[in-house]
């Protein structure tokens, strides 16, 4: 039998992280930057601070003071569907506005005054507390002297100083711990938002909210524009170093039908301590945890960044450095979009509200409290299902916190834990088929050394009640100590599983397909973007590779 020490040093769950927790931010920091510096020199730059370069894009600078006006709001109080006193349907209160509104596509700035571009570093608004706006159409020119805009990849940069706030087409880009794009990046620092991938002729309005700051201790300043650029770039750019990695193993012909011959991995990111349970946000970004730093973090597509999503995703109890594993594991959304989340440190799965609140869905079975929600599947009725082995906890099974004598497979029923079954002492991954006829369990057991390596498969009733629990799969005598750990199932039914060299992909009648291999040990995956692309989290780094069968994301 492995002692619980091997068992984390083998995973990649390093005792060590507490002590090099805090290199973490070093690499928070590249990850951000690491598309910038690969993008390199752009191809080709419009400066909209000349005649020349407005010119080009068929543009004209638009000006407008903002105003800070008086409003009638709400005070905090219940909506129809929560108690808890977070919405505006209070009692009617003062409070203040910004006019206008300047951020909408169709915005109506006809009568606003027109600006020379030259004038932009001119100093506007009133000073001290202030805003104004600043507009502009473009429109993606056939060429830019030698180059050919066709297919090129646009980026908006803007210094204002002192803050900025930008909408493209009418829409402000946002989402929790970003900093920059769309939203503020900091004290006269630059913007730079990514517009797309563009055809000659397309048109983009651009609305920039500029901003006399800070805000806490205003200068005796006004409002003016640095620098404003296009920046057109050949193609967005990769790291060639992160391509083409990791191989597809084939061991049946029909995985062809899965993956196209010859796709490989793409790396995105890297620099974590140990990445888990990816999920796709419905904004079009992939939020994951890394329990070992105790933090969920966000990745996006569209220019590679990384940057924190939450902190302290699992726990914050002053003894954190008894924990390997602290933070969130398993992520999901429901159909509102809220966020799901398997909490090791304070073992318990929680929702996060709309309005920022914590709902706490199942903390306890019959007053014990549960080991380490492991990871979490929503059925489309909204019933949650999750796994909770007790790999979260310091000592794992022998730590003498562990209350309830079994590793359980649970539904949330009536707002109760309701047990579905003790089979596996380490149950981990979980998935529907695509039906939702079965449940798939992945056991990640390291207390029997010959019953390590098997997906269960159980039928499901309307109550969620488990029957005819059978080993859809076992790889106890495969090649790789790697348990198994992550599972997701495509459209038509093939079992995806994270287990020894990578990704194991299994037909929906129990026959080996072939694996993906990735370069470090993989723990889970989630479809994202269209449907057809599988995010890898797999220990110090974020993948992906594209498929032609694809899966449901949570929450569609």
């Amino acid at each position: 039998m492995r002692s619980v020490q091997g068992l984390f040093r083998h995973h990649g769950l390093r005792i060590a992280c507490a002590l090099a927790g805090f290199l973490f931010l070093s690499f928070a920091s590249i990850a951000q930057e690491s598309v910038e510096l690969a993008m390199g020199q752009a191809n080709a730059v419009v400066n909209l601070r000349t005649k020349e370069g407005v010119a080009l894009v068929k543009g004209e600078w638009r000006y407008s003071d903002a105003q800070i006006i008086d409003k009638d709001f709400k005070a905090p109080g219940p909506s129809a569907d929560d108690k808890l006193a977070l919405y505006p349907t209070g009692r009617t209160i003062k409070t203040h506005d910004i006019a206008p509104k300047a951020g909408a596509k169709n915005f109506d700035d006809s009568q606003w005054k027109k600006m020379d571009p030259t004038t932009l570093e001119e100093r506007r608004g009133t000073g001290l507390l202030s805003f104004n706006w600043y507009r502009i159409s473009i429109t993606i020119p056939e060429k830019l002297e030698n180059f050919s805009t066709e297919g090129s990849t646009v980026v908006f940069e803007i210094v204002v100083d002192d803050y900025a706030e930008i909408f493209v087409d009418g829409v402000l880009k946002k989402s929790n711990g970003q900093s920059g794009g769309g939203v503020v990046k900091g004290w006269n620092a630059r913007n730079r938002i990514i517009i797309g991938k563009v055809k000659p002729g397309q048109v983009f309005q651009l609305a920039v909210l500029g901003m006399n700051a800070p805000v806490s201790d205003l200068p005796e300043n006004y409002i003016w524009v640095r620098s404003a650029t296009l920046d057109f770039y050949q193609s967005f750019p990769k790291n060639p170093d992160w391509q083409n990695v990791g191989e597809v193993v084939k061991i049946d012909a029909s995985l062809d039908k899965i993956i196209i011959p010859g796709t490989k991995l793409e790396k995105l990111a890297m620099g974590f301590q140990f990445t888990e349970g990816p999920v796709w946000h419905p904004d079009g970004y992939l939020v994951f945890s890394d329990p070992n730093t105790n933090v969920i973090y966000s990745y996006k597509p569209e220019n590679g960044n990384v940057e924190i999503y939450r902190t302290k995703s699992g726990y914050a109890g002053i003894n954190i450095g008894e924990y390997h594993q602290p933070g969130s594991n398993g992520l999901t959304f429901d159909k509102e979009g809220r966020l799901t989340v398997c909490q090791h440190g304070d073992r318990r799965v929680v929702r996060i509200e709309k309005k920022g609140p914590v709902t706490v869905l199942a903390d306890n079975y019959q007053g014990k409290k549960l080991n380490s929600p492991n990871d979490l599947v929503y059925r489309s009725d909204g019933m949650l299902f999750f796994t909770d082995p007790p790999y979260g906890l310091p000592k794992a099974f022998n730590d003498s916190r562990k209350e309830t004598p079994h590793s359980g497979v649970y539904a949330v029923v009536n707002g109760q834990a309701k047990l579905l079954t003790t089979d596996l002492k380490g149950p981990n991954g979980i998935a529907f088929s695509p039906d939702e006829k079965y449940l798939y369990v992945s056991n990640w057991d390291i207390t029997d050394i010959h019953n390590t390596k098997v997906i269960m498969r159980y039928e499901v009733a309307k109550d969620g009640s488990l029957s005819n629990g059978i080993i859809f799969f076992d790889m106890n005598k495969t090649d790789g100590e790697d348990a198994l750990d992550g599972l997701k199932t495509d459209t038509l039914g093939n079992v995806f599983c994270s287990g020894p060299d990578g990704i194991w992909i299994i037909s929906a009648e129990g026959k080996y397909l072939g694996r993906i291999k990735t370069p470090e040990h993989a723990a889970n995956m989630a479809w994202g973007e269209d449907g057809h692309t599988l995010f890898i989290a797999a220990s110090a780094g974020l993948y992906k590779i594209r498929l032609l069968t694809g899966g449901k994301m949570p929450g569609k």
